[in-house]
């Protein structure tokens, strides 16, 4: 198989699940993972054989069956850093970058910082590399994601501290002896209605427990963690969310009822209100 034929059989698989524009940029991403080409290689010498071994056609397969690239590839690339991802563990998003940014611009100073919900230990590892002199914690309640979590802190030398534990049943705060300056969270928030609007690639692979909510409780884990951070937080300590788009008001609602003051709400590279920030 050339590498032109490999690019066109890699975007032909694609291009149902992610459309025209993305389907080439998922066929140049497993090109350059998985075979080693880059951009440059395939449009020098489109024609010089590559050597794809018997994997291919599974790969084409899943591809064409709308399981998630980074799934596929067993990697996600994040904050730049590279994270191994797999069933079991939600896929780290670009918005979610933006996030990061945020708490490390404006709390260069944090000594401590908590992920709440922290998945593949995206956010926690990459504010871990940004704050280099910060303690940094996270929880999930998922084994399998803190499996990929611990995982990707020992191949990026993070530090980051990782427990068990669910923040809807009674979290203990006892499992840590200090407050935080900053706590952080990317918690569930799609509504369940919204599950069959939604791409194949995602709702039928990523974790349910990760992204949805009970539609008659779309805030449930904002109001724990709220509550939670209530306590968790040092004074003058700061609480950053990322929120689904449709529900800014009503997060900045809860907040406010939750005593919490200086909230602001930021738009992301899409223009759409997907982070919120507020201080005890």
């Amino acid at each position: 198989m050339t590498r032109k034929e490999l690019i066109d059989s890699l975007k032909t698989a694609a291009r149902p699940v992610y459309g025209e524009h993305e389907a080439a940029a998922v066929a140049r991403l497993v090109a350059e993972v998985r075979y080693g080409l880059s951009r440059a290689d395939c449009a020098l010498e489109p024609e010089a054989e590559v050597d794809v071994g018997e994997g291919v056609g599974e790969l084409l397969a899943d591809l064409a069956a709308a399981r998630p690239v980074q799934y596929i590839l067993g990697e996600a690339e994040f904050d730049g850093l590279r994270l191994a991802v797999g069933e079991g563990v939600l896929i780290p998003r670009p918005e979610t970058e933006e996030l990061v940014r945020w708490v490390a611009e404006e709390r260069a100073d944090a000594g401590s910082v908590l992920d709440i919900g922290t998945g593949s230990g995206a956010i926690a590892i990459a504010l871990a590399r940004r704050l280099p002199e910060a303690r940094v914690s996270a929880i999930d309640i998922s084994g399998e994601a803190l499996r990929y979590a611990r995982l990707n802190n020992e191949r990026h030398k993070a530090g980051v501290e990782f427990h068990q534990a669910d923040i809807l049943d009674n979290f203990q705060f006892s499992i840590f002896n200090f407050q935080f300056d900053v706590v952080v969270s990317n918690p569930p928030y799609i509504p369940a209605a919204e599950r069959a609007a939604m791409p194949a690639n995602v709702a039928e692979y990523e974790p349910e427990g990760a992204l949805f909510v009970p539609d008659d409780d779309p805030l449930l884990f904002y109001r724990a963690i709220a509550r939670f951070a209530r306590r968790a937080l040092r004074p003058r300590g700061a609480l950053y969310f990322e929120i689904h788009e449709g529900l800014a008001r009503e997060v900045a609602e809860l907040l406010k009822a939750e005593g919490f003051r200086d909230i602001e709400l930021r738009r992301d590279i899409n223009d759409k209100p997907r982070m919120i920030r507020c201080r005890l």
